[in-house]
C-alpha cells in the first residue's frame, strides 16, 4: 500500500509520541514513580496519606550532571528515600552529593534520615530549621538566609527565599542551565484547589509568586509540589488563585 505524505507524517509523529511518552516515565514502583522532563532534570512522585485528603501524590525534583545529583524535598518516608538514592545510583549512575528540603512539611522532609544514614548533605533555610525544630520533625543539617548557589557536577542550582506563600519559609529552586523552577507547595498545578492553608500566608502568596515570575520570566519548566509539571502557565494560575485574597 502506498502512504500519502499526510498519512506518513501522522505515522511519524505518532511513532515519536509513543517513544516520547515510553522514555518519561523513568522508574515506577508501588510507592515511587520518576518521570525525566529535560536531559538533566527529573521528577520524583511519592505518596502521603493524609486525613483530610486521602492519599496525596507528591513531588520533588533530581537534577543531574557529572555523575552527581541533587535531590530536592525528599520522599515521604525513609524507605522510599532508600529506594530513590538506590536508583539514583544503579538507574542514573550518579552519586547523591546533597538534599534540599523547600519547606518544613513531612511532605518535603519526611524521608531525610535515610539521607543522613548514607551521609548525604541536607540544606534548607534557617526558617525551615527553625520550624523543623519546632514541630519536632528530623532537621536538615546545613541553613541559609535567603540564598543559597550549590553546584551538582558542573551546573549550578539556586535556591530563594523570595516571600511567604504556602508558610513562611517556602523557598524555590532554579536549574539555569535547563529553565527549570522546583516550586514546591508554593506553586499550584492547573486546575488545583487551594490546598492546606494551616501554615499560610494567604495574603502575601500571590505577591510571592508574582515576584517569582519576575525574577524568571522564562521558564521552561515548573513543577509544582502536587500535580503535573508545566510552565509558567502555573505562576499565572496560582497568582489568580490568591490574588482574591488581597
Amino acid at each position: 500500500m502506498k502512504l500519502t505524505p499526510l498519512l506518513s507524517a501522522l505515522l511519524v509523529l505518532l511513532f515519536v509520541s509513543c517513544k516520547t511518552q515510553k522514555n518519561a516515565m523513568a522508574y515506577q514502583s508501588d510507592n515511587l514513580k520518576i518521570e525525566r522532563l529535560s536531559k538533566n532534570t527529573y521528577r520524583h512522585i511519592t505518596y502521603l496519606s493524609t486525613t483530610d485528603y486521602g492519599k496525596v501524590a507528591c513531588n520533588g525534583m533530581i537534577v543531574i550532571d557529572q555523575g552527581e545529583a541533587l535531590i530536592f524535598d525528599t520522599p515521604t518516608n525513609d524507605k522510599t528515600s532508600n529506594e530513590l538514592i538506590g536508583w539514583v545510583k544503579t538507574g542514573l549512575k550518579c552519586k547523591t552529593v546533597g538534599v534540599i528540603v523547600t519547606h518544613f512539611h513531612q511532605d518535603c522532609l519526611g524521608g531525610l534520615q535515610e539521607f543522613h544514614a548514607k551521609q548525604i548533605p541536607s540544606y534548607a533555610s534557617n526558617k525551615t530549621i527553625e520550624l523543623a525544630t519546632k514541630n519536632n520533625y528530623k532537621i536538615p543539617q546545613t541553613g541559609f538566609e535567603n540564598y543559597l548557589e550549590i553546584k551538582v557536577g558542573n551546573k549550578k542550582v539556586i535556591n530563594e527565599f523570595l516571600g511567604e506563600g504556602h508558610t513562611i519559609d517556602n523557598i524555590v529552586s532554579y536549574f539555569p542551565d535547563e529553565k527549570a523552577l522546583f516550586g514546591g507547595c508554593l506553586i499550584k498545578s492547573l486546575n488545583a484547589g487551594k490546598g492546606y492553608l494551616g501554615d499560610a500566608n494567604i495574603t502575601e502568596w500571590s505577591n510571592t509568586v508574582n515576584a517569582i515570575k519576575s525574577k524568571y520570566p522564562n521558564l521552561k519548566i515548573v513543577i509544582p509540589g502536587h500535580g503535573k509539571p508545566g510552565n509558567t502557565d502555573l505562576l499565572n494560575y496560582t497568582i489568580a488563585m490568591f490574588k482574591e485574597e488581597q
